[in-house]
């Protein structure tokens, strides 16, 4: 194990994907046997050991470089159980050295040209351009401010290229009118239900467009997952245009782990096209998750808060990552997704301050049984500052029976469930059905009016013909609601 990361090597060393000079690899050779046994070290080109409290987030089995999944746990990273959450382990170590905010920044993903470059000669020419002796005299000042400006001006370049320049603020939404029907109803202060729909296994489209029928008069959008569980079904992005198609809004889910940034940035083209608005922004279920055989396990491309950062400067500032204009951006309301029971709550509330920073302008977050611990979580977010900048849709999923219950408890990342509720499943023998629609009509009523909910995200795991009843027994149907048999009644014509 590595000495200073508390996790064993996951891959070995990236080498370079051309030749390079005899002085760089005799530096590569060097860096890697020195970063190597004391970090774990990858070779990735761009070291973010000092804002990472020296802990290599490489080793995190979905290469995130910006934080923790919604999976992350004290106890053990759930893709390999045989070792901690790595960034579990960054973010204790981080609060524990008073180190945490800078863990706000966001991070870009790997340039492949320099992945099993060494990152020392950049530190070199980096201090010649700033000056020796400026960089030198900075360090040994007493003024702290001065000694972290001198820091930061050799530092902050390298791991900030010109194509990325990450930071920690936060960045309004450069437009003024909402983008999507569902923001114009979350900034008009209404208080939302967006409901999923699950894609289907096949090319059949029937049982969609009906659940599509059902559902839409009660909510403001319609999610379409993106492959849960890693198990391959129709796309979101076909599911999206079908409900365009039969007049409902859609929600496009797009999961970092089944994208590259090139892959990422023409399919929101395309979708803005379709006329697709609403983008989550997700890492996605790991492939250790899915059915055999299992797909590659090492590496992702891009994660959640770098697809948000690139989608919101495509979106505002009208380019693509690799700086070409974009003549006609698209027009997005960004959404990530939220997780107030992985790991601590302070943990969760800074990795969602990160993706709001990033682009988010709503959450919709893991599901929720539990509003004692949804408040604390709520008030760390306050702490930070950022109820007032981001929109947040609690997960709600009616209960259909014990066994459910038991997996999403043991088996679903960041998913908890009160023992007390499991006992109520446990009781209501063959009427468990109605004991999950109770518990879920019980659970609406006890967040609805916390500060900071603006709604509910009711994901029915192919129990859609649920939704309808459940929205409007909790007293959440739509200002504009028009019962779907008084909306089919034929209108008389004038003689």
């Amino acid at each position: 194990m590595p000495g200073f990361t508390p996790g064993r090597r996951w891959q070995p060393p990236y080498y370079p994907f051309k030749r390079e000079p005899f002085g760089s690899r005799m530096l590569e050779a060097v860096e890697r046997l020195v970063k190597g046994p004391l970090f774990g070290c990858r070779m990735c080109g761009n070291c973010l050991l000092q804002e990472t409290a020296f802990i290599c987030p490489m080793e995190c089995p979905k290469g995130a470089r910006n934080g923790p999944c919604g999976g992350s746990t004290r106890e053990h990273c759930y893709v390999d159980e045989t070792r901690p959450c790595i960034w579990y382990k960054i973010y204790e170590r981080a609060f524990a050295m008073g180190r945490e905010d800078k863990l706000l920044e966001v991070l870009p993903p790997l340039d492949w040209d320099k992945v099993g470059t060494e990152t020392w000669g950049d530190v070199v020419a980096q201090i010649r351009q700033v000056g020796t002796r400026k960089f030198f005299g900075g360090l040994l000042s007493r003024d702290p401010h001065k000694r972290a400006e001198v820091w930061d001006a050799v530092f902050r370049p390298i791991r900030q290229p010109d194509w990325w320049q990450g930071d920690a603020e936060y960045h309004p939404p450069a437009y003024e009118e909402p983008i999507s029907e569902l923001e114009r109803r979350l900034r008009a202060g209404q208080f939302v239900v967006t409901a999923e729909v699950a894609p289907p296994m096949s090319t059949a489209t029937g049982k969609l467009c009906r659940n599509v029928e059902m559902v839409k008069p009660y909510v403001a959008a319609i999610n379409f997952t993106d492959n849960p569980s890693a198990t391959p079904r129709m796309s979101s992005l076909a599911c999206s245009t079908l409900a365009i198609q039969n007049g409902a809004e859609p929600v496009l889910q797009i999961a970092a782990r089944d994208r590259t940034r090139i892959g990422l940035q023409s399919e929101v083209i395309g979708a803005s096209a379709l006329g697709i608005r609403n983008v989550l922004c997700l890492s996605g279920d790991h492939a250790r998750m899915g059915p055999p055989p299992l797909g590659r396990s090492d590496i992702i491309d891009i994660d959640s808060v770098q697809m948000l950062w690139i989608l919101r400067r495509m979106r505002d500032e009208g380019h693509y990552l690799d700086g070409r204009k974009i003549k006609y951006p698209p027009r997005l309301f960004l959404g990530a997704a939220a997780a107030p029971f992985a790991s601590e709550p302070r943990f969760q509330a800074l990795r969602e301050h990160k993706k709001v920073n990033a682009g988010a302008q709503f959450f919709q977050t893991n599901l929720v049984y539990d509003p004692d611990g949804l408040e604390v979580w709520l008030n760390e977010l306050a702490r930070r500052n950022i109820l007032d900048k981001v929109y947040i849709l609690i997960g709600i999923t009616p209960l259909k029976s014990l066994k459910m219950a038991l997996y999403m408890h043991n088996d679903v990342p960041g998913v908890f469930i009160p023992e007390h509720l499991l006992k109520r499943l446990e009781a209501a023998g063959d009427g468990v059905q109605e004991e999950g629609v109770t518990i879920a009509l019980e659970l609406i009523e006890a967040i609805k009016d916390k500060e900071g909910v603006n709604g509910i995200h009711l994901m029915a795991v192919g129990w859609e013909e649920i939704v309808p009843r459940i929205v409007t027994e909790a007293g959440l149907l739509p200002p504009d609601f028009v019962p779907p048999e008084q909306e089919q009644k034929p209108q008389k014509v004038a003689a």
